[in-house]
């Protein structure tokens, strides 16, 4: 037992490079930015409606009724000036807890009005674990001084990692809860399809491309269910890093590429891959970014310093 506490400890602590959480704190607060300023008119507009709207969700419960639209714009905005200081890495020990809060209330709020989505639980999971961690060491306009200690990043690393992993698997989970084995014969899936574009079209929405070639062939879905639940029961997996973790990552991006086929149903966040991110060498794009900004910089002093001819 020793030994293996020993071994998991060694395995969760070990080292990472500051510039790959650094990497995710920009990436993945870009994304937080722009998402919280594209729900800004959408809060706005759900403020108007009736108080017999508003059902509170998580720690909107601390409320007794709806807040009062202007601040609920005021609250909105200073999210997403708090989620730019987060991203930007400025004065992060105290922004970044205030961002990750905010981002858990506005969210929330929002999905106290209807029916609750949970297509945004990941990413306020990932803003509020790195809220947490060392994340603005390095690449942060007000870094620390000095050089970044060479450990003390890899867990925050993985806790990125088994978050997501959770998810999946939760959601592997209540598909076996709810049907059981029952799920692989594709009968649910195919109805659920059939139901959600049938709605699409009658609110005169955009039906999927794939719904009404896989409805007419159904033997197609069985294939695809089964593979959803490997993916989902599979994804932790994904704690072991490398080259099998990165495989998982393809195969949850497709699944969540087919989920827009099949129904026209979007995920911005894996779909556009901030989700996996964690499972990457996401500091590689963002070295050479900065490396050639640094140059370009530099080569006009360089020029300029150069003798006449």
């Amino acid at each position: 037992m020793k030994r293996a506490i020993a071994w998991l400890g060694d395995w969760w602590f070990s080292p990472a490079p500051a510039e790959r959480l650094a990497a995710l704190r920009i990436a993945i607060g870009t994304f937080a930015v722009v998402w919280v300023v594209g729900r800004t008119s959408e809060l706005s507009g759900l403020a108007r409606l009736p108080r017999a709207h508003f059902a509170p969700v998580g720690v909107v419960k601390l409320l007794d009724g709806p807040l009062p639209r202007e601040l609920v714009i005021l609250i909105a905005i200073a999210t997403a000036v708090l989620l730019l200081a987060f991203t930007l890495g400025v004065a992060y020990r105290v922004t970044a807890p205030l961002a990750a809060a905010a981002l858990l209330w506005t969210l929330s709020y929002r999905n106290s009005w209807g029916m609750p989505f949970h297509t945004e639980n990941l990413l306020v999971l990932h803003v509020i674990a790195l809220a947490c961690a060392p994340a603005a060491d390095v690449w942060a306009l007000a870094r620390r001084k000095g050089s970044p200690p060479a450990t003390g990043y890899g867990w925050a690393i993985r806790l990125l990692v088994a978050l997501t992993a959770a998810t999946y698997l939760l959601a592997g989970i209540a598909k076996l809860r709810i049907a059981g084995l029952g799920w692989i014969d594709g009968e649910l899936l195919r109805n659920q399809i059939a139901i959600d574009n049938l709605r699409k079209a009658l609110l005169g929405d955009a039906v999927a491309p794939l719904a009404t070639p896989f409805l007419d062939h159904p033997s197609a879905l069985t294939v695809f269910c089964g593979l959803t639940l490997v993916l989902e029961l599979g994804s932790v997996v994904t704690l072991l890093g490398g080259r099998v973790a990165r495989m998982w990552a393809a195969g949850a991006w497709a699944f969540h590429l087919g989920v827009v086929l099949l129904m026209n149903i979007w995920f911005p966040y894996p779909l556009f891959g901030f989700a996996f991110l964690p499972v990457l060498h996401a500091e590689r794009p963002f070295s050479w970014l900065f490396g050639w900004w640094r140059d370009r910089r530099q080569r006009p002093r360089a020029l300029g310093n150069a003798p006449p001819v």
